[in-house]
C-alpha cells in the first residue's frame, strides 16, 4: 500500500471552515512587515539568525535547540528521512502512527521506505496507550502523536506521553506535533529539556494565519536537530516568510485577540450541538469534530450549496458519521452554524 496527501480542491468563493485555518487572515503587522522586503533582500540567499533568535525566544528555547522549516510539513517531512530510512543492511525502519492522524505522517513515513504501523483509536477517542506500547518494536525509529489531536481536538494525556518515551529503543523519538497548542490548555514544550528523544513541531498557520507563508519549527536536543539539519535544506525559508514571521510572533495583541474568538467560537459550536443533539468532542483547538449521523457527507455537501465549507471526516477511523469545523472568527462560526442547522433540516 502506498500513501500520498490528499490535497483537496479549491471549494471556490465562500466561507472556508473546512481546513483549520485562521479566518481572520494574518495580522496587520505581518503584511506591513512583508512590504518591506526590498529586491536585494529578494536577490540574496538569507540570513536567518535574527528570526531564528526571535522564534527561539518566543518558544523559550535555546536557539541550538531549533530549526525553523518551510512549514510544519518540512519538518515531518525531515525527520522521516533523518530516521526511518534503510538501515545499511537495508532493513525497515518502521513509524508508529496513532489514529486518527495527519496524512503527512504516513506520506512521509511511506516515501523514507519505512514500514508503518496503525493504532486504532479507542471509542471516544481515548488515547489507546496499551496498544500504541505493544505497536513498538527494536525497529521502531519514529512515533507520531498529535497534540491536541487532528481531528478529534483531543489532547494526549501527559503520563500517556511519558511512558511511550519510556518504551522507546535506543535510536528512536516520538514526534509530538502540536500544530493546534496555541488554542489549547497546556503544551509539552516545557517537556522538551526532560525528555532527549522528544520532538516537537509547531505551526504559525494556524494562530497566526500564515498558512500560505509555510513557516513552521521543530525542537528538540541539539543532537536531534543536527541529524535533522543533515537532510534540511539550507535555505528552506524563504524572505517572505521570515520577515512575516518576525512580525507575527512579536504581534502579541493579535494572537491573543484570535485566541479569544476560537475560544468563544468553540463554546458556540459546543452549545449548538448540545441543543441539536450532535456528539461533539471537547476541542482544545481551533476546530471541533462532531457526529451528525450517517449522511454526514449530505450535510457537508447541503451547507457547501449555501456557500460554507466544512470537512467530511466519516472515512478517518473511529469518524464514522462525522463531519469537522472550524472555530475562528466568532461572525463566521455564526454563519456557519446557522447553514450547518439548515443543512440538517435538509437531509432529514
Amino acid at each position: 500500500m502506498s500513501y500520498a496527501y490528499q490535497r483537496l480542491p479549491d471549494p471556490g468563493a465562500g466561507l472556508r471552515l473546512h481546513l483549520n485555518e485562521n479566518t481572520a487572515g494574518c495580522s496587520e503587522r505581518v503584511l506591513e512587515a512583508m512590504r518591506t522586503v526590498t529586491r536585494a533582500d529578494a536577490a540574496f540567499y538569507p540570513d536567518y539568525t535574527r528570526v531564528h533568535e526571535a522564534v527561539a525566544a518566543y518558544f523559550g528555547v535555546a536557539t541550538d535547540w531549533l530549526a525553523l522549516t518551510n512549514g510544519l510539513d518540512e519538518g515531518i517531512h525531515a525527520a522521516c528521512f533523518a530516521w526511518l530510512q534503510r538501515g545499511e543492511g537495508g532493513e525497515r525502519r518502521e513509524a508508529v502512527i496513532v489514529e486518527p492522524a495527519f496524512d503527512m505522517y504516513a506520506a512521509c513515513a511511506d516515501a523514507a521506505g519505512a514500514r508503518l504501523r496503525h493504532v486504532m483509536p479507542r471509542p471516544e477517542f481515548a488515547f489507546p496507550l496499551e496498544e500504541t506500547l505493544d505497536a513498538i518494536t527494536s525497529d521502531t525509529r519514529l512515533v507520531f502523536l498529535t497534540n491536541p489531536n487532528n481531528p478529534t481536538g483531543l489532547p494526549v494525556p501527559r503520563r500517556a506521553l511519558e511512558a511511550v518515551l519510556g518504551r522507546l529503543p535506543a535510536e528512536a523519538l516520538v514526534f509530538l506535533d502540536e500544530a493546534y497548542a496555541d488554542f489549547a490548555d497546556e503544551h509539552m514544550l516545557d517537556d522538551l529539556g526532560s525528555h532527549p528523544r522528544l520532538l516537537v513541531g509547531r505551526t504559525f498557520a494556524k494562530a497566526h494565519g500564515l498558512a500560505a507563508v509555510r513557516a513552521g519549527a521543530v525542537m528538540a536536543a541539539p543532537p536531534v536537530i543536527d541529524r535533522l539539519r543533515r537532510v534540511l535544506p539550507p535555505y528552506g525559508v524563504n524572505v517572505f516568510a521570515m520577515a512575516g514571521l518576525l512580525a507575527a510572533v512579536e504581534d502579541h495583541d493579535y494572537l491573543d485577540w484570535y485566541r479569544g474568538q476560537v475560544r468563544e467560537s468553540r463554546r458556540l459550536v459546543h452549545a449548538f450541538c448540545e441543543r441539536q443533539a450532535i456528539h461533539a468532542w471537547p476541542s482544545q483547538a481551533n476546530f471541533v469534530l462532531m457526529r451528525v449521523g450517517e449522511r454526514s457527507r449530505e450535510v457537508v455537501a447541503a451547507m457547501a450549496r449555501r456557500g460554507v465549507f466544512v470537512r467530511d471526516r466519516s472515512s478517518e477511523p473511529g469518524c464514522a458519521g462525522c463531519l469537522r469545523m472550524s472555530a475562528g472568527v466568532v461572525e463566521h462560526t455564526r454563519r456557519g452554524l446557522a447553514a450547518l442547522e439548515e443543512a440538517l433540516c435538509d437531509v432529514r
